[in-house]
């Protein structure tokens, strides 16, 4: 065998027994590290920062939006929101649910409109309309002016699981009408589940909706 085929050789096995350590160091023991530390000290985190239910049932995660929409009816291309819980932000990107029984991803992305783009604008205005229809009561009338930016517009993601506080206060009246509550109980509870800013002063406050309803949830089931 020349000395030129035993190089070859050499250079290969040495290549090879490379591929082997970096693959088990790479490929399996720091996986294996990194997941073993972020279960030890962040669990909720490393699996998805879940959201159970009252019964213990996992029921979204909560830092991806849901929709809470009544059951396709025959002809209609966009289910009609379900009126009896807090709506999160417009959005073509989040998945359906069944009462937080059910989520499914579809996509995640913003409009990538400009402010003066035609269908944009229209969007908005159809929303609005929307907010004001859906939120009015016999005893309390929305004003386009009251509406928030949230209320109209998705986020960059498409997938915010948060709305604003002013969101939140916006549907109390047709929350509490729909079921038979009153409105200081649901007042009260957007309250008790408005987070303030990180720190003090990072971000603006901030109503994380799945969790705003399961507190509704288990308030109209007591």
């Amino acid at each position: 065998m020349n000395n030129s085929a035993v190089n070859t050789g050499r250079v290969l096995w040495a290549g090879l027994r490379a591929l082997l350590v970096l693959t088990v160091i790479t490929g399996v023991l720091y996986p294996l590290a990194v997941t073993g530390v972020a279960q030890a000290a962040f669990p909720g985190k490393a699996n998805g920062s879940e959201v159970q239910d009252a019964s213990g049932k996992v029921v979204g995660s909560e830092l991806i939006g849901q929709r809470y929409d009544l059951p396709l009816k025959e002809g209609e291309e966009t289910p009609a929101p379900d009126l009896r819980w807090f709506q999160p932000r417009p959005s073509n990107g989040l998945g359906t649910n069944t009462v937080n029984g059910r989520y499914e991803l579809i996509l995640s992305g913003a409009t990538n409109r400009s402010g003066d783009n035609g269908d944009l604008i229209r969007w908005v205005k159809d929303a609005k309309a929307a907010v004001v229809k859906d939120n009015s009561t016999a005893s309390y009338t929305v004003r386009p002016s009251d509406i928030p930016a949230d209320a109209v517009t998705s986020s960059g993601s498409g997938l915010d699981p948060h709305i604003s506080p002013a969101y939140a206060k916006l549907q109390v009246h047709r929350v509490a009408e729909k079921n038979h509550l009153t409105v200081a109980q649901v007042d009260r509870l957007v309250a008790d589940h408005t987070d303030d800013r990180i720190l003090g002063f990072i971000g603006e406050p901030r109503v994380n909706v799945l969790q705003l309803n399961i507190a509704l949830k288990g308030l109209t089931s007591s």
